[in-house]
């Protein structure tokens, strides 16, 4: 039996007694414990597993050597299939979060029909891959006993529907509340942020504010909800509820900054195909398996990279743009692009247990490529980064950086120098090569057509 030395317990799955996920020569297991064997094979044996997976809701796993067992607690050895990019509920779009819900809601009811029921309901069982939500914690599933309440219920709530319903009707920034509080936002806090508003909607008013106050109530009781029955039909009832109230649920992109970003840009035509063109040469150099294009807008210039079978994380700032790019995403049904929320100046940090238990945006890289395009002015004007900070932090996540450089003279530049006295007297194109040349090598240089733009190929060392 190999030793812990030897192999490496991957921090989020530490809280499950059932089991734990676990690294081994760049392989990702699982251990499933004796305590879950019932339930386990309820869930291969009933054909639970074979629906789910056929349906593209489930990851699929293959069963390994039980010597690979890292305690004799070991039921099984299970081998998942890899997920190429894990991502975080506060880094989706509204429309992320309402397609992870469903899913979730969808593998419950079809649970039901295998004799089983989700006793997890966390938004982080969910991940993203081709293009869709597809739930990952083969350990979630047990056997469901009659007449007992949902046990995932308040978890649901606290995951999926408080949050949209914060995004959908005060402010769709608050699902960085998701950040603070990893188990799901309290209701009681969900409930105080909503408009009054919110009280006159059935579902909200008994699935967030009248479960709030029911949770307060029962908080300093002992109950014994052995006692308390909930009929299969009432449970499929609910279920068909909380199905119902996060679909009626709304959010419009739009008014944002960014999400009419080119409508508003001082390329030409011409310079905005050229601008296209070198960007696909300079991938086609790179050929990279996985790229990151930081500051992706609507993602036009990561379809370049997906559209090529290239694994993208098409990353902005803006929750509009992020939303159009993921319904763009939906709409055309692609595998390769994945839109997320960040911002490049507090990306997201390890948090949970020993910081751990959600990875930071360092510890998910390096990427192949970074594109950095339109994005240098941002940073070092309007953030006050020096290029020196820029390119080390670019040099620890990417092999290869294909970034823009947008010079002074430009209008978007001038633009931020509006209302701003210039204290940048390093802003040059002189002193961003100088910077940038000591952790990067320039493979490739291109001036943009009709601009004084200028976009380089770097590589790293």
């Amino acid at each position: 039996m190999e030793t812990a030395e030897s192999s490496q317990t991957i921090a989020a799955s530490f809280r499950d007694p059932s089991g734990f996920l676990f690294r081994r020569e760049g392989h990702i297991y699982r251990q499933i414990n004796t305590s879950y064997k019932e339930n386990y094979d309820l869930l291969i044996n009933s054909g639970l597993y074979d629906n789910l997976v056929n349906a593209q809701l489930l990851i699929p796993h293959t069963e390994v050597n039980i010597n690979s067992r890292l305690s004799d607690e070991a039921y099984k050895i299970i081998a998942p299939e890899v997920v190429p990019f894990i991502s975080y509920p506060y880094e989706w779009c509204f429309s992320q979060l309402q397609d992870a819900a469903l899913i979730t809601l969808e593998i419950q009811k079809r649970s039901l029909e295998f004799g089983m029921s989700l006793k997890d309901c966390s938004a982080y069982n969910v991940q993203f891959r081709k293009g869709k939500p597809v739930f990952i914690d083969t350990l979630s599933f047990e056997n469901y006993p009659q007449n007992r309440p949902w046990v995932a219920y308040r978890q649901f709530c606290q995951n999926f529907l408080a949050p949209l319903a914060l995004m959908s009707l005060t402010d769709i920034r608050l699902n960085q509340l998701m950040r603070i509080y990893i188990d799901g936002i309290p209701l009681d806090l969900a409930g105080g942020l909503l408009p009054w508003s919110s009280w006159l909607k059935f579902s909200l008013l008994s699935h967030i504010h009248l479960h709030a106050k029911s949770q307060a109530h029962f908080a300093d009781k002992t109950v014994d909800t052995h006692g308390y029955e909930l009929s299969r039909l009432s449970l499929l009832g609910l279920i068909d509820n909380l199905h119902s109230a996060v679909r009626k649920l709304k959010w419009k992109a739009k008014g944002t900054e960014w999400c009419d970003y080119y409508n508003d840009t001082n390329y030409s035509e011409h310079g905005l195909e050229h601008k296209k063109n070198i960007v696909s040469e300079m991938l086609k150099k790179a050929s990279p398996k996985i790229v990151w294009d930081l500051g992706a807008n609507l993602g036009l210039f990561s379809r370049i990279a997906s559209d090529r079978g290239i694994l993208t994380i098409s990353f902005d700032i803006d929750p509009a743009a992020v939303e159009n790019n993921y319904l763009e995403s939906v709409r055309k049904k692609e595998e390769n692009i994945l839109p997320l929320l960040l911002d490049l100046t507090n990306p997201s940090s390890g948090i949970g247990w020993e910081n751990q238990e959600r990875m930071s945006l360092m510890n998910r890289g390096p990427a192949d490529t970074v594109l950095a395009l339109a994005l240098i002015h941002h940073l070092a004007i309007s953030n006050n980064v020096s290029f020196d900070r820029i390119a080390q932090f670019f040099s620890r996540i990417c092999n290869f950086l294909i970034i823009e450089f947008v010079p002074k003279t430009d209008s978007q530049v001038r633009r931020l120098l509006i209302t701003r006295e210039d204290i940048f007297s390093d802003y040059s194109q002189q002193a961003f090569e100088c910077h940038f040349g000591k952790y990067f090598r320039t493979l490739d240089c291109v001036r943009v057509t009709d601009s004084e733009r200028f976009i380089y190929l770097m590589q790293k060392g």
